[in-house]
């Protein structure tokens, strides 16, 4: 039985249209997968169906009647619940008290305030219910990024959603939790809910939904049944191209450019985050460090920006200027969260683009900013790198979050760093996203860039690199050369198996 029909919505921006008549169906206890690239209008589509935005054509059936949310509050009401890419929680709160926020029901004749118990209870039946697997008294900064992505399903489970929408859930899940969730979302199928699945990532849409609508430019592109699709279809239904794996040559080495030597870096608790990490990069070669979320990674990255302090051993750069100013300029660094660390969504894209150069010729000194030379560096960066903007005058938090990564590595890659940091380079990237910077990653590799490379994606590590460190609990667990590494190798790593054993045979 139909539960949901959008028939024809059309939604448009200045400057864009973000839907163009897209017609969606949604069955009773149906995972419904939404595909596309990034701004392609996937994620305008449910917040017009959650009542973020209002439909300038089109008409919304839900329970076979017309209806006309204007704003979450009425949508939740209708059963309708929405987990957001970038959680809506408060870090300083119990999961108890993230959940009932803002509900005006939890009282009882003896507590006239809240009644946390109720909750808890409550909480605790539909964890068990779901294989949610929370705390209920935990705080949400103790959790990792998994366990506060289960709060948000609770939050709209306990308001009675049945249907739920989850936009781009495992952007920035480790593996094991993307295994995990996935068993959440079919437990809540099979117990009659439904469930619509925003992402840009072909194994996890086959693996997880029963049909698959793909968006390209705001326009349905195609539907199809996950049963029988090829990542090489949807890829092509997405894009609307053939989209080829990156061609790595062979690496031509030059100088060592980094060089650590038993290094300790402690994390914002005063824990030791990397422990003795001895490793080299030369000119030229991608170094890829692979390891579930939270292992060290981005301690090590900001020790190496020089935005974190180093405890002990040493960390050696050739030819770092002795100047912060300068070194933040020699260093290129792609953040691993953009948002927090790389960008400043309420400027302008030339203000972004400028961050690191504002005050060096020709952008302008110590006395002024030459804005025009800024605007016009940007526009051609917004042109070279394929960037979706009307021009360099917009605000940056108007761009999808590819197009944004685009600009970052634009402005890392302009200032022709001789070492790259890049964490997380295509963390929520749809595929011809992720393809391009891939080329470009590759291309600054072959022209002499020394990068190092940091994700929890094994198959851009694989298909990048060319050495791989695996980092377990701050440590390496071994350095392989990447033309030598099998999956199942890295994987047993990731786990905290060091190289030196599985090579031994002795590993269990």
């Amino acid at each position: 039985m139909s539960l949901l029909r959008m028939e024809g919505i059309t939604k448009k921006f200045p400057g864009v249209i973000a839907n163009d008549q897209v017609d969606l169906e949604l069955e009773e206890g149906e995972i419904h997968a939404l595909l596309g690239e990034n701004g392609s209008g996937k994620s305008t589509l449910m917040n017009t169906l959650y009542g973020i935005y209002r439909p300038d054509a089109g008409r919304i059936l839900y329970r076979g009647e017309e209806v006309h949310f204007s704003s979450p509050t009425d949508a939740i009401a209708s059963g309708i619940g929405m987990v957001h890419q970038h959680f809506m929680l408060v870090p300083t709160l119990t999961v108890t008290e993230n959940v009932i926020l803002g509900l005006k029901s939890q009282k009882s004749r003896w507590n006239p305030i809240l009644d946390m118990r109720s909750a808890e209870n409550r909480i605790n039946k539909l964890a068990e219910l779901y294989g949610l697997n929370i705390d209920p008294k935990a705080r949400v900064w103790q959790l990792p990024v998994g366990a506060q992505q289960r709060v948000e399903i609770l939050k709209s489970l306990y308001r009675n959603a049945e249907l739920l929408i989850l936009d781009e859930p495992t952007a920035v899940l480790a593996p094991k939790e993307v295994e995990h969730l996935i068993d959440v979302l079919k437990n809540l199928a099979r117990s009659g809910k439904s469930i619509i699945f925003i992402s840009h990532k072909l194994n996890e849409v086959i693996q997880l939904a029963d049909r698959i609508s793909v968006l390209r430019n705001g326009v349905l592109s195609g539907q199809v049944d996950a049963l029988g699709a090829t990542t090489t279809q949807l890829a092509e239904m997405m894009v609307g191209r053939h989209v080829e794996s990156p061609q790595k040559t062979p690496a031509k080495t030059g100088k060592q450019i980094l060089t650590t030597s038993n290094l300790v870096v402690k994390d914002d608790r005063a824990l030791v985050a990397v422990k003795d990490l001895t490793f080299d990069l030369s000119e030229g070669e991608i170094v890829g460090v692979a390891g579930v979320d939270g292992n060290g990674q981005k301690e090590l990255t900001e020790a190496i920006a020089g935005v974190r302090s180093v405890e002990s051993g040493s960390l050696h750069i050739s030819g770092l200027p002795k100047s912060r100013g300068k070194r933040f300029r020699t260093i290129g660094h792609v953040t691993e969260d953009r948002h927090q660390t790389g960008v400043v969504l309420p400027f302008s894209l030339w203000e972004n683009y400028a961050l690191k150069t504002c005050g060096t010729r020709p952008f302008g000194d110590w006395s002024h900013m030459n804005v025009g030379v800024m605007q016009e560096h940007t526009t051609v960066a917004i042109d070279q790198f394929s960037i979706k903007a009307n021009g360099p005058d917009v605000a940056m938090s108007t761009l999808s979050g590819g197009n944004q990564q685009k600009l970052v590595l634009a402005r890392e890659l302009a200032l022709n760093p001789t070492l790259l940091l890049a964490a997380q380079p295509t963390r929520g990237l749809d595929v011809g996203a992720a393809e391009y910077v891939h080329g470009r990653l590759l291309s600054a590799r072959d022209s002499g860039m020394a990068i190092l490379l940091i994700s929890t994606e094994l198959e851009e590590i694989w298909t990048l690199s060319d050495r791989i460190i695996v980092m377990y609990e701050g440590e390496s667990m071994g350095i392989v050369e990447a033309n030598q590494a099998s999956r199942e190798m890295l994987g047993l790593m990731m786990a905290g198996v060091p190289l030196a054993e599985i090579e031994n045979g002795t590993s269990r």
